[in-house]
């Protein structure tokens, strides 16, 4: 059996869940700025498949790329504490702006430098909500893709079994290598930290992260180079700058709604059908639903 090269396509997201009174711009955009950044959701069910994946070969690696600034490398050390082997940051001035076309585009030409076997991705970020760059990436990539994966259920060198979570019921589904699967928020939640690794590569950094510290790891870094994370620009990747940012982003914004969190008015209902009307119809008026 070969060993397998499994790949996790991650993205570092402001928590959206925990939404304050800053959290959205004038112009409607999320204030980035005002929350905290975390490991987006449904990537890490995707990680912990992949880590699955790996339990149950014995012989494979799991590497995780991500896009964005340089802070997000703080995804991949924490992929790294959880099981990861190594991991890849695509940042670039050049990235900035990208929609989901863009950011498929960018993506596909990284995973054609790492050639893995088997890709697993989360069904969508909590930032964007779209679910479409896992398939636009494997579109590009002219991968068979598995939607709403909830559990691996066997793999080998040569196909993998996965069972989706559909709107009503479930289905299994087998497919051969390489395929991309996108991984749905009901599947197994991903382990917890290990010690052992987070004092092993609690100082693995890029090379920007380096150039910024004011302590010197020079030697560190000679003594264990597999700290070193992987930073690529577009260059790197042989990407097309008019496929990326703003000018490989077709997407339009055709209106922004500000939606106002604040407290005008209470209002008492009873479990009569009259209130819950007048409530529905409050809401229908308000635009709140419909």
């Amino acid at each position: 059996m070969k060993k397998l090269k499994i790949l996790v396509l991650a993205k570092q997201v402001p928590d959206t869940r925990n939404v304050g009174k800053d959290a959205m711009k004038a112009d409607g955009t999320v204030n980035r700025g005002a929350l905290p950044a975390i490991y987006n959701p449904d990537d890490l069910c995707a990680l912990e498949m992949a880590l699955e994946a790996k339990d149950q070969l014995g012989d494979a690696e799991v590497y995780v790329i991500t896009m964005g600034p340089t802070r997000a490398a703080e995804i991949i050390r924490e992929s790294i504490y959880r099981g990861a082997d190594q991991g890849f940051l695509l940042t670039d001035r050049k990235f900035a702006g990208s929609d989901t076309l863009a950011t498929s585009y960018a993506i596909s030409k990284a995973v054609e430098k790492i050639n893995p076997d088997l890709i697993f991705c989360g069904l969508q970020a909590i930032d964007g909500d779209t679910a479409q760059v896992g398939p636009q990436t494997a579109e590009k990539l002219h991968f068979p893709q598995i939607t709403y994966a909830e559990e691996l259920v066997d793999i080998n060198d040569s196909k993998v079994v996965i069972k989706r979570r559909l709107e009503r019921g479930v289905e299994t589904v087998i497919s051969p290598l390489p395929v991309l699967v996108t991984v749905h928020g009901s599947a197994t939640p991903c382990r917890a930290r290990n010690a052992k690794r987070v004092m092993q590569y609690k100082h693995a950094r890029t090379v920007t992260e380096l150039q910024e510290e004011t302590r010197d790891y020079t030697d560190l870094f000679n003594d264990r180079p597999y700290l070193k994370i992987e930073e690529w620009s577009v260059d790197m990747i042989d990407a097309n700058d008019a496929f990326l940012g703003l000018t490989g982003s077709p997407t339009k914004v055709k209106n922004i709604d500000n939606v106002v969190l604040a407290q005008k008015e209470n209002k008492v209902l009873t479990s009569k059908d009259a209130d819950v009307e007048e409530l529905m119809l409050d809401l229908l008026k308000s635009r709140v639903i419909g």
